[in-house]
Formats: C-alpha cells, sequence, structure tokens
C-alpha cells in the first residue's frame, strides 16, 4: 500500500514517481465535521493529464444509503491487506477518527446512528456537480466508467438500461466497460453499445466462433490530452459465463487475457502512448495480479468488487485506484506525464455527500424525467424495517437474511440460498420499505425464484465451489462475487484449506440436526444461471414476504456461520 509521504520509489529508472492523495485533508475536515462542497472539491492542480473514474454505480440515479463490508477476508499473498482490512483496523490504518463523515463513509462501524446524522450519498446528480467542477478546472479531463453500470434498479429493468444510458451521455464520459450489462442480452447490449457517443472498451471481449477480437468492443482508445498521449484499455469482467448466464450473450467469450493485454500495452506504446490506463472489471485482487504479470500499465482504475480506499495502492509499477460504487465516490488523478513517462501523480477519492454536494439542475430534472413513468409504482410502501438491512461483506448481511427468510416462507423450503452480489443500498432502522428498495436488491434479468431439492452431498459441493470463487489464494482463480447466502443452513468455513476442503459442519437449523449428504432437502433460491428456471420473480417473492409481517425485524444468527483459518 502507498504510504502518505511525498516521494515513492517505483523503479521507474531510477526516478521518483511523486505522489500524494487528498485524503488527508478532507480526512482532517471530516473529522472537524465541518465539511462544505469547496472543501470537498478543493484540489491542487497537478501535472498536465487529469482523469475521473466512476465505477459500480449499479443504476443508483437517487441519492442511497450504502454500508461498506465489516467482513471483507483476504487470502494467500492478499491475507491482512487492504481492501481487506475492515472496521476499526482500517480506521487506524488510515488515520480515520471514530464518529467522523471519513468513518462514516468508508467504514461500517456505528453505520445506523452516522447514517442519521450525515444523510444519504450518492445520486447522478450530484456526481454531475463533482464531474463539472473538475472540468472547470481542467477542461479537457477525461472521465471513465467501470461498468455496472445499466443493471440494479426497478427503472433500470424496466427500461432495459435506457435510462441508465440516457443520464450517462448526459454526464458525458469518454469510455467505459462492462459487466451486468451483458444481462440484459446480446442483441439489447448492441443496441444500446452502438447507440452511445463515446467508446465502449474490452479488450477481452471476443467473439465465439472466430477466437478473436469484437468490432463492437475495441480494446482501446488513444486520447490527445495536456501535450501527450494517453491510452484507455478496457478490462471488462472475465468470468461472465461463469457468474452469469452465458446463453444470455452466447456470441462473447471472455477471460483474463493477459497475453493479449500485453499485446495491447505494446501496441499502444508503439503508437507513442506515454500513459496507458487500464479501465478494469477483473476486481482489486486480480487487478493487483494482472499488474505484475503485464508490464508497461502506469495506472489502473479497479471496479467490481466495489473497495473504496483512500489511497492508491502500488502493484509492481502500475498505480490501482479503487472508487467504490453505487455513485457514492468520485476518484480524481492528476498525472505528470513527461518524456515517456509518469513521473508524478495527485489523487484524491471524493465522497458524494448528497446533504453538502448541491445537485446540478439539469441532471436532476434529467434524472426524475426517466423515474417520472415509474414514481408511483415503485414508491409505494410494502412495510417498514426495525433493523439496519445491509448486503456488503463475504457472508449474510441483513438483507440477504430477509431475502432468505422469504424464499423459506413463501416457497416452503426448509432452506434457501441466495446469490453473493456485492449490490444493494442499505436502509436504516425506521425507514420504509418501497417496491423500488426490493428492486434495488432483487432487480435482474434472471430473477425467478426455484424450489427443488438438492442432497446434502449436493450442497456441500455447492458451498465448496462457490467458496474457491471467493477464498482460492490464486486471485485468478476468485471468480466474482461473496459466499451464496444461505437460510435455514449453519456450517463451518476454514479458508486456508484447500478447496472441497473448506466446509464442515453442515447443519439443519430447523431441526439443529447435521445435514445427511443422502438425504434429500428441499431448497429454494433465485438467481440461477439455468435458461429453463421456472417459479415466480425473486421481487415478487420479498414483497409477499414484507407486506405479510409488515415490520422487518433481523435477529442475525452469528452462529449459522462459522468462520476459521482467517
Amino acid at each position: 500500500m502507498i504510504s502518505r509521504r511525498d516521494f515513492l520509489q517505483v523503479g521507474m529508472a531510477a526516478s521518483a514517481l511523486v505522489g500524494t492523495s487528498g485524503f488527508g485533508k478532507w480526512a482532517r475536515l471530516a473529522a472537524q465535521q465541518t465539511l462544505t462542497q469547496d472543501q470537498l472539491l478543493q484540489f491542487d492542480t497537478f501535472g498536465n493529464v487529469s482523469l475521473i473514474h466512476v465505477t459500480d454505480i449499479h443504476a443508483q440515479l437517487k441519492p442511497i444509503y450504502f454500508r461498506e463490508p465489516s467482513v471483507n477476508i483476504g487470502v494467500g499473498g492478499n491475507k491482512g491487506a487492504v481492501p481487506h482490512v475492515t472496521g476499526a483496523e482500517f480506521r487506524k490504518l488510515y488515520g480515520i477518527d471514530d464518529g467522523s463523515p471519513s468513518h462514516y463513509a468508508l467504514s461500517s462501524g456505528d453505520f445506523s446512528s452516522l447514517a442519521q446524522a450525515y444523510g444519504r450519498v450518492g445520486g447522478i446528480d450530484r456526481v454531475a456537480t463533482v464531474v463539472k467542477a473538475i472540468r472547470a478546472d481542467r477542461p479537457d479531463a477525461i472521465l471513465l466508467d467501470g461498468g455496472d453500470t445499466w443493471h440494479g434498479s426497478y427503472t433500470c429493468l424496466k427500461t432495459q438500461g435506457q435510462d441508465m444510458v440516457n443520464v450517462m451521455n448526459a454526464l458525458e464520459p469518454d469510455a467505459m466497460t462492462f459487466h451486468w450489462e451483458f444481462t440484459l442480452g446480446s442483441e439489447r447490449v448492441a443496441e444500446l453499445v452502438e447507440s452511445l457517443p463515446f467508446a465502449a472498451l474490452g479488450q477481452n471481449i471476443f467473439d465465439v466462433e472466430w477466437d478473436e477480437p469484437t468490432e463492437l468492443f475495441p480494446p482501446y482508445k488513444m486520447f490527445e490530452r495536456g501535450g501527450t498521449k494517453i491510452a484507455v484499455i478496457g478490462q471488462a469482467f472475465p468470468y461472465m459465463p461463469i457468474a452469469n448466464p452465458g446463453w444470455m450473450f452466447p456470441e462473447y467469450a471472455f477471460g483474463i487475457r493477459d497475453e493479449n493485454m500485453q499485446a495491447m500495452v505494446d501496441e499502444v506504446r508503439s503508437l507513442g502512448a506515454e500513459c496507458v490506463v487500464v479501465l478494469s472489471h477483473n476486481g482489486f485482487d486480480v487487478d493487483k495480479k494482472m499488474a505484475t504479470v503485464v508490464t508497461g500499465i502506469d495506472v489502473i482504475l479497479s471496479g467490481h468488487t466495489h473497495d473504496a480506499l483512500p489511497e492508491p495502492v502500488l502493484s509492481g509499477n502500475t498505480l490501482i485506484f479503487p472508487s467504490g460504487s453505487n455513485g457514492k465516490f468520485v476518484t480524481r488523478i492528476d498525472l505528470d506525464i513527461r518524456n515517456g513517462r509518469v513521473l508524478g501523480y495527485k489523487s484524491k477519492l471524493i465522497p458524494i455527500f448528497s446533504d453538502v454536494i448541491t445537485p446540478d439542475a439539469d441532471m436532476a430534472a434529467l434524472i426524475d424525467e426517466q423515474r417520472a413513468p415509474f414514481q408511483a409504482e415503485m414508491s409505494e410502501v410494502i412495510g417498514q424495517t426495525d433493523s439496519l438491512l445491509y448486503r456488503r461483506g463475504n457472508f449474510n448481511g441483513t438483507w440477504d437474511d430477509l431475502i432468505c427468510d422469504a424464499l423459506l416462507s413463501e416457497r416452503d423450503a426448509e432452506i434457501a440460498l441466495s446469490p453473493g452480489v456485492r449490490w444493494g443500498p442499505s436502509l436504516i432502522p425506521g425507514q420504509d420499505i418501497t417496491r423500488e428498495d426490493i428492486f434495488n436488491v432483487t432487480s435482474m434479468t434472471y430473477g425467478k425464484a426455484y424450489r427443488t431439492e438438492m442432497t446434502g452431498e449436493f450442497l456441500k459441493v455447492v458451498l465448496e465451489d462457490v467458496a474457491d470463487n471467493i477464498f482460492n489464494p490464486d486471485p485468478y482463480y476468485q471468480q466474482g462475487g461473496d459466499m451464496v447466502r444461505t437460510g435455514g443452513l449453519g456450517y463451518h468455513v476454514d479458508v486456508s484449506q484447500p478447496q472441497g476442503s473448506r466446509i464442515s459442519n453442515m447443519t439443519l437449523l430447523g431441526t439443529s440436526e447435521p445435514i445427511d449428504p443422502t438425504q434429500s432437502y428441499v431448497v429454494a433460491g433465485w438467481a440461477s444461471v439455468n435458461e429453463d428456471t421456472e417459479g415466480p420473480q425473486i421481487w415478487d417473492v420479498v414483497e409477499s414476504h414484507i407486506a405479510k409481517i409488515g415490520t422487518v425485524t433481523i435477529n442475525q444468527n452469528n452462529n449459522s456461520v462459522v468462520v476459521t483459518g482467517v
């Protein structure tokens, strides 16, 4: 991790890469609880090129609450390294005062009370204000969108991504890359991409039939800014057909494709690029490894794992900048590019405190226009919550518990399985639960809630397979997401064990009996990647459950998952 100091040797021909982050300044202001918009946006312009990064917006147009994870386990070489540091340890690492707005923005502790004090975060109208301010200071700044943009809300699902395309077009990015967008289906993705007024990049998006790059998704785009050439190479989510239904985009193949990435880096260098930026949806640990495998990358703008770090991390000779999710942060990076190399940087992770940043009027009007046809239906109150509802973390969050409870009850099942996805805003105690809130944590194009039978042996295979996707010590075998959420099923997981040996002590919580490998159990779940899945939509299942109970109270069972080997 890059420490807060003015100079950092990175072995660039004996040159020093000058680097600072703006975190220290806004953290001190946050600790004093005197944040203003001018203070959040204050930045001492540096060098000759500016990058602006947003990622993993997940179609959240309006301000929300979003709790950062309290559990984020690192394994192998990433054990104990950021972003796998949370809570008080994270705050100590970065010098964050307890109770400060920076504590609220970047950490999970005491979230409900801090949320009441500091309010919502995000809102693309506020993001627009920040982007315009940066462009006023650096008119030719390059705005880059890391993907997971056209997915995750009521209006995005109903319009097949059109609301987000309209809003992001108004924000005027220069390029984007992709992940959940492909779950709209390849035909719809092609239709939207062909309409974009900016670059849709993916060096690792290949044509299945010919095993060669696609014309629709060029690998890179060259920019001339500040008297120099910058290449932006796109890296889409590598594991699309594994993590999401491949039948929705059968024409495309993905993968990390290190060799092709190296070829693209070499190609843009041969075209005169003095700075190479990878706009990535790999996930943070995968980006760290890629930076040590592929030479010549100066900056990776990291997405997918929703990590928010106040300072970049150095991997090899590459600076990696993660920018959080849900429109909660915008990262500004100023680069000093001279004589064919990056000589220094200055960066700032800007938290979008929605009560501090004034919304851009034009963007606010456009957002309201997209939402207007659906406002009455999605704003209907279904129930209330007495509990903090959140999702983000390696294991069950309370939103996941609620979804699993709904599956158990509404589908008359013994065990519930819910996907370990990271997206979905939080709700604080005392809030109404609207239909929109339910869609914010369930909306997807393959949301049918199945009901089936699984043997105990097969359930263990499922848990072991997902655990390896998360806790394999080689980041290239970590295929995204967090641990499958379970209802009615307890188990132990030892993250230090090899594949196939991590899961033990599986228990049917309803009877407290051990899971019998030979016995069949009634299991309800959703988000199956199988094309022929049958059942009601998950949002209808959850809505029916909440409507029946009225007020949601989640009593978290800390014994349902026991984690060892951390």
